[in-house]
């Protein structure tokens, strides 16, 4: 569930916007904001925030956007748009040495744990293969925006996209903790993370 709640702007957005894109963007906001200040409130630093930080700033631009050119020809191409920022975030992250998952996992496990370079790589991995999923949907979005591809096809790039690094996620971090229980000496290293709530994109 707490996974599925890294979803709720995106899944907002989708039932909204029927009533139009404006609107959907400023309840997708409005959820956005909402979670970063509870998760603030929750004792989660602005590390562990990144994904969250940035789709609050895309949703916040996107409903001016909305609000000021309602019938802007962007709009068709918002979901892919919205990948492909949270692809520069992640891309970023990794550039200055910061995988945004790491700010996540640090709540889970022992400082000492937190601060080693064993933790540091697991990170890296698993932000590299969602920085990997985050283009995939984003470039997968625009083709079919650009091909007119129908519902099918846009939900299964996304399902794909989605569910393919999750899968990852889980199984690399049940990898490291069986490498972890079978050799108890390295339990100050071989740290085990947990998969990040990550905002999605869901299809209009």
């Amino acid at each position: 569930m707490s996974y599925l709640r890294g979803f709720a702007p995106w899944i907002a957005f989708s039932l909204v916007s029927s009533f139009g894109w404006q609107w959907a963007a400023l309840v997708a906001l409005g959820i956005s904001g909402a979670s970063l200040v509870i998760n603030r409130r929750a004792g989660m630093g602005l590390d562990g925030q990144i994904l969250n930080i940035g789709m609050t700033t895309y949703f916040a631009a996107l409903t001016a956007l909305a609000f000021a050119a309602p019938h802007s020809p962007l709009q068709s191409y918002d979901s892919p748009i919205s990948t492909a920022w949270l692809g520069l975030i992640a891309l970023t992250s990794l550039a200055i040495g910061q995988p945004f998952t790491l700010g996540i996992a640090r709540r889970r496990v022992a400082p000492d744990i937190a601060g080693s370079p064993q933790f540091r790589h697991i990170n890296t991995v698993i932000t590299a293969i969602w920085t990997i999923s985050f283009i995939f949907i984003s470039a997968a979005g625009f083709a079919c925006v650009a091909l007119h591809g129908g519902i099918v096809a846009r939900i299964a790039y996304q399902v794909v996209g989605f569910g393919l690094p999750a899968y990852f996620t889980r199984r690399y971090t049940a990898r490291i903790r069986d490498r972890r229980a079978a050799r108890p000496e390295a339990v100050a290293t071989a740290a085990a993370t947990t998969l990040p709530n990550l905002p999605g994109s869901f299809t209009n």
